[in-house]
């Protein structure tokens, strides 16, 4: 069995969040090791339904042996920003009390080296959750133009820096191509002051983030993927998102802003013509995030951001 470790973040306030029913109908989106899963399986019973999904196959052999004696277990590979694909074919729709969809990277994923995700451990510059893809970091650092790095650092990473560290990084390539995630990381912290790198820590961070957004896809479709399961949910039926970084969080923001809001015509207007209704109602007025003792065990917990809302 892979040794797929990852502590799932927000574990007992998802739980509480999704409101879950014995015998209802729960999906996980991002299965990862089965963390969250199992507790939701543990609350649904034998007559309660968990579909399942992650596009990580290292994540799908792990739940798969994990949940192999649980017949109301539904495991499918497949990229979360599908489920709603699935479960509309397969009659799932306004049958459905709850959705997690997990943003974040697993430990496991970055904890392998060869998985090429961390610049903490040596590997080849991979990145990929889903290892059938095409496009890597590889492709990425050593094929994108100037101008296509440029975009994604700032976009996708939100580093001040960029200038700098696209210049090196083309400049670096020119002799050789860049192969591993130390490589990258040399060249990143060789594009700052020695005093901000020891001062400020980890300053590859906010590059690695933007390149792995860029090649496994992150933010595209999310805005239309929330609204979608939000459809196929029942009434009362819950959708958690915990998202990790500001990106991310301000695209669930504004779909649940969105979703919980009614008419959305000027103040003056004196009948509705935009026809805008609310389809849900918020839960957590402002986004759940871990609590002291849960960052004493968990550190990767810290930028977690729990958003809930229920289907009305």
């Amino acid at each position: 069995m892979i040794n797929f470790q990852h502590k799932p973040v927000l574990l007992n306030e998802v739980i509480s969040g999704l409101n879950i029913k014995p015998g209802g109908v729960y999906v996980d989106c991002t299965m990862g090791g089965g963390g969250h899963s199992s507790v939701i399986l543990s609350k649904i019973g034998r007559n309660g339904k968990l579909i399942g999904f992650d596009k990580d196959e290292d994540a799908i052999k792990t739940c798969k042996e994990r949940f192999q004696n649980d017949k109301n277990v539904e495991i499918v590979k497949s990229d979360f920003k599908d489920a709603y694909k699935y479960l509309d074919e397969n009659g799932y729709a306004q049958k459905i009390d709850g959705v997690l969809i997990d943003l974040g990277v697993s430990s496991y994923q970055i904890d392998t080296a060869e998985r090429g995700f961390s610049f903490l451990h040596n590997g080849k510059l991979d990145m990929r959750m889903d290892k059938e893809q095409s496009l890597s970091a590889y492709e990425v650092v050593n094929y994108y133009t100037e101008k296509q790095l440029l975009k994604i650092l700032y976009e996708y990473g939100e580093e001040s820096n960029a200038k700098n560290i696209v210049k090196n990084i083309c400049k670096a390539r020119k002799q050789k191509f860049i192969e591993t995630t130390f490589e990258l990381k040399e060249i990143i912290e060789n594009s700052f002051p020695k005093k901000i790198i020891y001062g400020k820590g980890g300053v590859s961070k906010k590059t690695f983030q933007a390149i792995r957004i860029e090649v496994n896809h992150e933010l595209e479709g999310l805005k239309e993927c929330i609204e979608n399961l939000i459809n196929l949910l029942n009434k009362n039926g819950r959708i958690a998102v915990i998202s990790f970084h500001s990106l991310e969080d301000r695209i669930v923001k504004n779909v649940f802003k969105d979703v919980t809001t009614g008419c959305i015509c000027p103040p003056k207007t004196p009948v509705c013509i935009c026809g805008h209704k609310e389809k849900c109602r918020i839960v957590t007025r402002k986004p759940i995030i871990a609590s002291q003792e849960e960052l004493k065990e968990n550190s990767r917990s810290s930028s977690a951001k729990l958003r809930i809302v229920e289907k009305i």
